[in-house]
């Protein structure tokens, strides 16, 4: 049985073309640092969400704010033109979303991902909070404008359905490795003890970015 598309291909898909090249002309980065940054953020903002919604109570309020905020968010290029022209709303607080989704973990997640591809913390944060609207979006579209495909096809959404999408997501990321996979691990294993393991990081992103292992 073959897998269907993870949620991060289909997402990272959709971003393509002038969305990609708007995110990097914003973070002052180059297309192709950018492309290789998404691809690692993304998994990990989606793997924390599916962390999250293990929890009933983490996928309730997970459903509520997709329900209530971003049912009707539209295209996401639409969107991603909100955020970077930074109209203030719920739908493009991407710091706020950041809070709930990573809380504490946040700037190791900002490190990590700065480290691993070589953007620094700073524009590691600002690209965080330029998808983290994208990703909540792209998920209110799955639930309830895609109804009936894929791993949709179950009938009315709901948390729980929220939950185990998510929670399928999050075992894909981690077998799938690579920065994001790494990342994931690194930041949502700990325990704030401090002890990020960024040399481990590195070494697993390595092959993404060009180095050798």
């Amino acid at each position: 049985m073959s897998m269907s598309p993870s949620l991060t291909d289909q997402l990272f898909e959709q971003l393509q073309g002038a969305p990609l090249r708007q995110i990097a002309q914003q973070l002052g980065a180059g297309q192709a640092q950018t492309a290789g940054a998404v691809s690692a953020a993304l998994p990990l903002l989606l793997g924390a969400l599916g962390r999250n919604a293990s929890q009933p109570q983490g996928a309730d309020a997970l459903y509520g704010a997709l329900q209530n905020d971003f049912s009707g968010a539209g295209d996401l290029g639409g969107l991603l033109g909100a955020v970077l022209g930074g109209a203030q709303s719920r739908q493009t607080n991407g710091a706020g979303i950041l809070g709930h989704v990573l809380g504490g973990q946040l700037p190791r997640a900002e490190a990590g991902l700065g480290q691993a591809t070589g953007l620094g913390n700073d524009k590691a944060g600002q690209l965080m909070k330029l998808l983290a609207p994208i990703v909540l979006a792209f998920l209110a579209r799955q639930l309830f404008q895609n109804k009936g495909q894929g791993a949709l096809a179950q009938g009315e959404p709901d948390a729980r359905l929220l939950g185990s999408i998510l929670g399928q997501e999050q075992q894909q990321v981690r077998q799938q490795g690579g920065i994001g996979g790494g990342l994931l691990g690194a930041v949502l294993d700990q325990d704030g003890d401090g002890q990020f393991g960024l040399g481990d990081v590195l070494r697993i992103g390595g092959g993404l970015l060009g180095g050798k292992r």
